[in-house]
């Protein structure tokens, strides 16, 4: 005897596109009073949608935010989230909106719950893509109906569990008002109910194979009687104790092969009428993805993948908060931030994270840092600047607190390697690339330059660089200058001075803390000494030797 019952071969599909043979995922019919009642989860209502950048900004390798990103979303190459994370936003209000809901998914129950319906919906949307993959026409018929039986219960269960888990963000209200409008509404009504009375009336076929040299008969079941428990018991007394299981796992089938597609053209003779309801149940719901559900899985997957990279810091003992964001104010602070792509890397290695303060206030508009190489400027730069971005996408920040500001544009400065094709120096190429930085910033802009005039002598590289921090308090401009030069930390009103330190009884040991003080004068006369390798460390080497 067998049973014509549902197959739920796991299906792994790569893309968001394709439906079944009736032209992908359509929106409900033309309930456009119910599909205008929510949008995206991603962009509030003041703000257009849009699919994103589609190019990786030019600063973020220089801050490391491409390695970041990387992380966030790998293994979640089918949604493309990349683009979203490579636009910012530019509105206060789209910023709160995606701020609102990332505060209401630090609820777990809640959290685990849209997670579990965004799972479901893929896995629904996935097998519906793959309809196209597969040979026969009653397999490509039941797929269909599994993948809306799995599609219908998720819905009513994030309809059910919305009633115990109330988000109180905007987006995430509208979304649950939208699905109840849903759930409610006859299309999908009659989806379910046509879904589950055909998966019953085929769940319900019973039907006999007679093998007989080569041929295969096909007939109703007749109560005959089913010989597996007494074969089971038979041989049960043969059993003696635990024993080695050599059976084998074999690889389950993604789909009928041509014997089992004959049996089951056999069996839709027999029973006529159930398969001609599952003709029309493909002929009917071909289509029945609705696009706005089907748009919340890809976008929510932006919050879920944001937030899951987030914990993996905060097992760690690290602190994330809700950032205030404002485009006015330039008195920004933050504590305890922490530069993300490292802290990845430092975790993996079991290494100490070390944690780092920021503030300005008042006139005070760019940080001038100096110190030994190596002792963590760089990072305090990239920090400075992964905050900010990462604000502008509406996401928590590293630290415990942070008040930042919504910048319009965010330009980097780092060392690059001379490049034989522009016939430029060092020092020119520097210059050409700040001059083309200070023509397009405005005061609205954030700019983070390395180490820079390396090349040229100190009484040149202090005089450049002075009138470069100039040119930048002009604009009255955010920035972050990474400098060897210690005459730059009190060029103008608008510099602070920060120092990367190290410990007083031992200066080679680096403490990688960023602290707030003049410039001691060190740090040039360390990088003069590196270079004619006169350091500590240098000459107890060439001693040994």
């Amino acid at each position: 005897m067998q049973t014509i019952s549902s197959d739920e071969t796991e299906i792994a599909g790569p893309s968001l596109a394709g439906a079944a043979g009736q032209g992908g995922v359509n929106p409900l019919g033309k309930n456009t009073a119910l599909l205008s009642s929510f949008k995206s989860i991603l962009f509030s209502p003041t703000v257009a949608e849009n699919g994103g950048v589609k190019k990786e900004p030019p600063f973020f390798r220089d801050l490391n935010l491409d390695q970041i990103v990387d992380a966030i979303t790998a293994g979640r190459d089918e949604y493309n989230l990349k683009p979203f994370f490579y636009t910012r936003l530019t509105d206060l209000d789209a910023i709160e909106y995606r701020q609102e809901i990332m505060q209401d998914l630090e609820n777990q129950t809640l959290f685990n719950s849209i997670k579990s319906f965004s799972q479901q919906v893929g896995a629904a949307r996935q097998r519906v893509a793959r309809i196209g993959q597969r040979y026969f026409k009653y397999e490509k018929e039941r797929w269909l109906l599994d993948a809306a039986k799995t599609y219908c219960g998720a819905v009513v269960e994030m309809h059910r569990n919305f009633g115990g888990n109330a988000p109180k963000s905007r987006g995430l209200m509208a979304f649950r008002a939208y699905l109840a409008q849903y759930v409610e509404s006859n299309p999908f009504k009659t989806l379910v109910q046509n879904t589950k009375r055909l998966a019953d009336g085929l769940s319900s076929i019973r039907y006999c194979m007679i093998l007989k040299g080569g041929s295969v008969t096909v007939r109703n079941y007749e109560a005959e009687i089913d010989f597996s428990a007494a074969v089971t018991e038979t041989f049960a007394k043969f059993q003696q104790g635990a024993v080695k299981d050599y059976r084998v796992d074999l690889p389950a089938p993604s789909g009928m092969n041509h014997v089992e597609a004959a049996v089951v053209e056999r069996v839709a003779l027999l029973n006529p009428a159930v398969f001609q309801e599952l003709g029309d149940f493909w002929a009917r719901h071909g289509d029945f993805l609705e696009k706005t559900i089907v748009d919340f899985e890809r976008e929510i997957q932006f919050y879920i993948a944001y937030l899951e990279y987030a914990e993996t810091f905060k097992r760690n003992g690290l602190k994330f908060c809700r950032p205030q964001v404002s485009n006015s104010r330039k008195e920004i602070s933050n504590r305890e931030g922490f530069d993300l792509a490292l802290a990845g890397r430092l975790i993996r290695e079991k290494s100490a994270i070390v944690c780092n303060d920021f503030e300005l206030s008042g006139s005070e508009r760019i940080f001038v840092v100096t110190g030994p190489n190596q002792g963590g400027k760089t990072t305090f730069a990239r920090v400075f600047g992964q905050l900010h971005y990462l604000a502008s996408l509406g996401c928590p920040v590293p630290g415990t607190e942070a008040r930042l500001f919504l910048f319009d544009r965010l330009f980097t400065h780092f060392e690059r390697e001379e490049d034989i094709k522009t016939f430029r120096g060092k020092l020119q190429d520097d210059l050409v690339r700040l001059h083309r930085i200070l023509a397009e910033a405005t005061p609205a802009s954030i700019v983070i330059i390395n180490e820079i005039l390396s090349s040229t002598s100190v009484k040149d590289g202090v005089f450049l660089g002075a009138k470069i921090l100039g040119r930048l308090a002009q604009l009255d401009l955010l920035c972050v200058c990474v400098t060897f030069l210690d005459e730059l930390a009190s060029s103008n009103e608008k510099t602070v001075s920060v120092v990367a330190t190290v410990m007083p009884d031992n200066p080679t040991v680096r403490t990688f803390r960023i602290e707030r003080r003049p410039a001691d004068g060190l740090a040039y006369a360390h990088a003069i000494a590196e270079k004619y390798r006169v350091t500590y460390a240098c000459l107890k080497e060439r001693l040994k030797a």
